[in-house]
C-alpha cells in the first residue's frame, strides 16, 4: 500500500469514529431520563429488587421499585442517590450517583409507580377504591 493511500484512511476513519460517536451522542440527548432512568436501575438494582411497572422482586425481602411511594415521597431520594445510599442492611450494596442520574432514576420511579395505593399522605385514587361487597343473600 502507498504512503498516499495510508494518508487517507487516517482521515476518513477519524471522520468515521467522528460520526459514530455524533450519533452516539444525539442518541443520548433524545433518550428521556425514565429511559436513562430505567437503565440505571436495571443494571444496579435489579439484581434484588424488582424495578419494573410489573413483576416480583428476586429477592422477596426487596420492595419493588413501583411501590416505593407506600413508604415515602420518592423525591426524597435523590439526595440520598447522589451523596450514598446506604441502607440497615448489608446484602444491599452502597451506590452513589450523578445528580444528573439521580434526576432520571426518581424520573423513572415516578414513571412506575402503582396506582394500587396512593402515595404517603394522599387519598388513593379512585380506580383503587374498594368495591363494594355483594349483599347477603
Amino acid at each position: 500500500m502507498s504512503v498516499s493511500r495510508r494518508a487517507m484512511r487516517v482521515p476518513l476513519l477519524a471522520a468515521g469514529v467522528a460520526i459514530g460517536l455524533g450519533f452516539v451522542t444525539e442518541a443520548r440527548a433524545q433518550t428521556t431520563p425514565e429511559a436513562r432512568g430505567q437503565a440505571l436501575v436495571a443494571d444496579h438494582c435489579g439484581r434484588c429488587h424488582a424495578v419494573g411497572a410489573v413483576g416480583d422482586s428476586p429477592n422477596p425481602q426487596a420492595p419493588p421499585f413501583r411501590r416505593l411511594h407506600e413508604r415515602f415521597p420518592v423525591e426524597n431520594l435523590a439526595e440520598a442517590l447522589v451523596e450514598g445510599l446506604r441502607v440497615g442492611h448489608t446484602q444491599m450494596p452502597q451506590f452513589q450517583f450523578s445528580e444528573q442520574d439521580a434526576g432520571d432514576i426518581i424520573a423513572y420511579l415516578k414513571s412506575i409507580q402503582s396506582d394500587a395505593q396512593a402515595p404517603v399522605g394522599q387519598a388513593a385514587p379512585a380506580s383503587a377504591a374498594a368495591t363494594p361487597a355483594a349483599a347477603p343473600k
